[in-house]
């Protein structure tokens, strides 16, 4: 994620996904009236008033949205708006694949808290002792980075990620693939933007080092232990690391990116995500997100102590506060309140023209996932409407309340 939306087409991009990311991610404690009134809410008033935030949403412009809704008493209910594929016009599938982008690292996150629960690594250990000499040079000292900075973006380690400029450019250059080493040597030519722990800034880079860290620890890739340790265990059989692959399991969306104000959508569906190190990579569907932050809330995957670790948040850059207003990060979730009271926790991402965000209540008992495909826009001002929407889907979906005058399905 990058402070400003407005940089070059790749990067604006990223950057539009990755404040909307930020901007429906979550955390806290919901409060016992909202908890009451979502439990009680009837299932065609939260279809309904799904499908009319997902048809918002495509009024804005976006091609096409999925949403899951998941009730308390485990019912899934859905709502799609707009076309899966501008040629062909045909529906989106509420079960269709898509990259999660900056999603993958409440993923990577969690195996480090994980590990930390196993005693193999400590929160305060520094980047160093895992990785020597790989954080160096240019007043970037891995001795005063610790893992707990890298989780939480507090590291001041510098983003500098490839970009597609052009139409051109990217059909030049959609298979080609970074190493997290390449990614970090990238950063590392850069002073770092504050030194570690004064203040937060987004860092993809951090990721990308937990990462080799998972690694270095383990032995394995870090998607292969998201494999083992998440995955596997909560039957997410369709969330998946696809590797030097550029294609995606049918039934899934085409994605739109332009790279220039009235220049036209360019199909950006095949290609080889740039950034697949830890601070993104996987494949998944609604329904298995829903999933796994449900698990992940309700204490199936981490023990108290790191889940309690996870949620100690620390406010977040003033610069994204228009987006994200309220937001706080966690270790690997954000927070963000919620209109009926308390809040949410969840993540955001993007890449190419996915939006995808989550939210889950803090008993891990409902939760929200929306994909946005074909999501672009030129300015500041189209940015934060489309996340003005896609926030208001989730508050909906996570605020529900009782109407008397309706009917359960």
């Amino acid at each position: 994620m990058t402070s400003s939306p407005m940089r070059s087409p790749r990067r604006r991009g990223r950057s539009i996904r990755r404040n909307l990311a930020l901007a429906a991610i979550v955390a806290g404690t919901l409060s016992t009236g909202c908890t009451s009134g979502a439990s009680a809410a009837p299932h065609h008033d939260d279809r309904s008033r799904l499908r009319r935030d997902a048809d918002a949403i495509t009024a804005l412009g976006v091609t096409g949205v999925q949403a899951r809704l998941v009730t308390p008493d485990g019912r899934n209910l859905t709502a799609t708006s707009g076309v899966a594929d501008l040629t062909t016009r045909r529906p989106v599938s509420p079960d269709g694949y898509f990259r999660i982008a900056s999603v993958t690292k409440t993923f990577v996150a969690t195996v480090i808290l994980q590990l930390a629960g196993d005693g193999r690594l400590s929160l305060d250990d520094t980047v160093e002792r895992w990785l020597p000499g790989v954080v160096h040079g240019n007043g970037n000292d891995g001795r005063a980075i610790t893992i707990r900075h890298l989780l939480q973006h507090t590291s001041g380690i510098h983003d500098d990620y490839p970009d597609y400029t052009s139409a051109k450019d990217f059909y030049q250059h959609r298979y080609d693939t970074y190493t997290p080493e390449q990614i970090v040597a990238r950063a590392m030519r850069h002073r770092p933007d504050f030194q570690p722990g004064k203040k937060w800034s987004y860092s993809n880079t951090g990721y990308a080092l937990l990462g080799m860290i998972i690694q270095r620890v383990t032995g394995h890739p870090w998607h292969e232990e998201v494999r083992d340790r998440i995955a596997r265990p909560l039957g997410l059989r369709h969330t998946f690391s696809p590797g030097a692959s550029p294609k995606l399991p049918q039934p899934h969306a085409e994605t739109y990116q332009r790279f220039k104000p009235g220049e036209p959508l360019v199909d950006v569906t095949e290609q080889v995500s740039l950034v697949n190190n830890g601070e993104a990579g996987l494949v998944s569907t609604t329904a298995d997100l829903n999933r796994f932050f449900r698990a992940l809330l309700g204490g199936r995957l981490l023990p108290p102590a790191q889940l309690t670790q996870m949620k100690q948040t620390a406010p977040v850059g003033k610069e994204f506060e228009p987006l994200m207003p309220g937001a706080r990060d966690g270790l690997g979730v954000f927070s963000r309140p919620l209109s009926c009271g308390g809040t949410y926790w969840g993540h955001e991402g993007g890449d190419s023209g996915w939006i995808t965000a989550t939210g889950v209540t803090a008993d891990g008992r409902r939760s929200v996932t929306v994909s946005l495909s074909g999501a672009n826009a030129d300015t500041a001002d189209h940015v934060l409407r489309i996340e003005q929407a896609e926030s208001k889907l989730v508050d909906d979906a996570l605020c529900a309340t009782p109407n008397p005058g309706r009917t359960k399905d």
